[in-house]
C-alpha cells in the first residue's frame, strides 16, 4: 500500500470481509418508543404543512431512500417516510448549504492553516463534498460512503459528480480509517443511518483511529445529535476522551451539535479563529457568516437549555 500521499483512496485500501452489525437490535425502552412517536407525528405534521414532490423511492441496505423536492427547487434525501432529512441540496448551487449544521462543519476549517486534503465520511446528497470542491479547488476531497445506492442517488438527483479532486469510495469507514493511507488536514464525520450514527463510528476506538490519520495541525469534525432540552450531546464525553482538546458549536435551531477534536494541546486564540473565519467567508463568497459558527472550547456536562434558548 502506498504511503507517499499520492495514491488514491481506493489504492490504499481493500474491502475486508463481513458487514456492519445490524443497528438498533431489540425493542426500544418505553420512553424511547414514546419519543419516536412524538418525532414521527411532528414530521408528518411538517410534511402536511409543507408538501414536497416525490422524485424517487429506492431501496438500499439502510432502508428506503426517498428524494423529494419543494416548490423552490431544494431537494431532500431521507431514509424512510418518517425519517429526518439526511441532506438538503440546491442542485447546481453548491455554495448554498441549507442545513445550519453543515455551515458549522465547514466553519471548523478556521482551525486549519491550509486544508490541502479532506476526508468526508458519509455522502448523503453530497452537500458537504460539493461545497468543499467549489471553495477549495486546489484541495483533494475524498469521500467514504457505505451504501452504493446512496452514491447513485446523489449522482442522479443531487448533481454530485466526481473528478480528479473529488473522489468517492464505497466502503466501511472503520476499515478505511484504520488502514494505511494519506494524512488529512480535516476529517469530517457525517455518517448517519435511519437510527442515527452507526454504533461502530461512535466509539472511542474509531475516533482515536481518525485522530491518527490527521496531518500536523489537522482536526476531526463531527455532526452529533443532542436530546431536546440539552445543550450538549451525550457523544461529547467520548470525544473529550479521544482528543487533547475539544471544541463545540451547538446548533440551536435543530438537535445538532458540531464537535471539533484537536490532537494537540496548543491553545487556539479566539481572535485568530474569528479573523480566519471572516477571511474565508470573503474568499469563498458564501451567503452565510462563518464567524458566528466557529466552535468554542467545550464546556462539559449535559446542561439544560432554558425556554429562552440559553443555558
Amino acid at each position: 500500500m502506498r504511503r507517499d500521499g499520492q495514491g488514491g483512496l481506493a489504492d490504499a485500501w481493500k474491502a475486508p470481509p463481513g458487514r456492519w452489525p445490524r443497528l438498533g437490535r431489540g425493542r426500544p425502552p418505553p420512553e424511547g418508543r414514546a419519543w419516536r412517536s412524538v418525532v414521527a407525528q411532528a414530521r408528518v405534521s411538517r410534511m402536511l404543512e409543507h408538501p414536497r414532490r416525490v422524485l424517487c423511492v429506492g431501496k438500499s441496505a439502510a432502508g428506503l431512500l426517498i428524494v423529494t423536492e419543494d416548490d423552490e427547487g431544494r431537494r431532500f434525501l431521507q431514509f424512510g417516510w418518517l425519517g429526518a432529512s439526511q441532506s438538503v441540496v440546491w442542485p447546481g448551487f453548491p455554495l448554498r448549504l441549507e442545513s445550519d449544521y453543515t455551515r458549522a462543519m465547514v466553519a471548523a476549517l478556521a482551525f486549519v492553516a491550509e486544508p490541502r486534503r479532506i476526508l468526508v465520511v458519509g455522502l448523503g446528497g453530497g452537500a458537504l463534498p460539493m461545497f468543499l470542491r467549489a471553495v477549495l479547488p486546489q484541495a483533494q476531497v475524498d469521500v467514504v460512503e457505505l451504501h452504493s445506492e446512496v452514491v447513485d442517488v446523489a449522482r442522479r438527483y443531487f448533481g454530485f459528480h466526481e473528478d480528479a479532486s473529488l473522489r468517492v469510495l464505497v466502503a466501511d469507514a472503520r476499515h478505511v480509517i484504520a488502514s494505511p493511507g494519506p494524512a488529512y488536514d480535516a476529517i469530517l464525520l457525517d455518517a448517519y443511518g435511519p437510527r442515527g450514527i452507526p454504533p461502530p463510528l461512535a466509539t472511542r476506538e474509531f475516533l482515536q483511529a481518525a485522530r491518527a490519520r490527521l496531518a500536523p495541525g489537522g482536526v476531526v469534525v463531527g455532526n452529533v445529535l443532542r436530546l431536546v432540552g440539552r445543550w450538549n450531546s451525550a457523544m461529547a464525553r467520548t470525544w473529550e476522551q479521544s482528543f487533547a482538546q475539544l471544541y463545540a458549536h451547538t446548533v440551536e435551531e435543530s438537535a445538532n451539535q458540531v464537535l471539533i477534536g484537536l490532537p494537540d494541546a496548543e491553545k487556539r486564540a479566539r481572535a485568530g479563529l474569528n479573523a480566519r473565519a471572516d477571511r474565508l467567508t470573503r474568499e469563498w463568497g458564501i451567503p452565510f457568516n462563518l464567524r458566528t459558527r466557529v466552535a468554542r472550547r467545550y464546556q462539559g456536562g449535559l446542561q439544560l437549555v432554558h425556554a429562552s434558548g440559553t443555558r
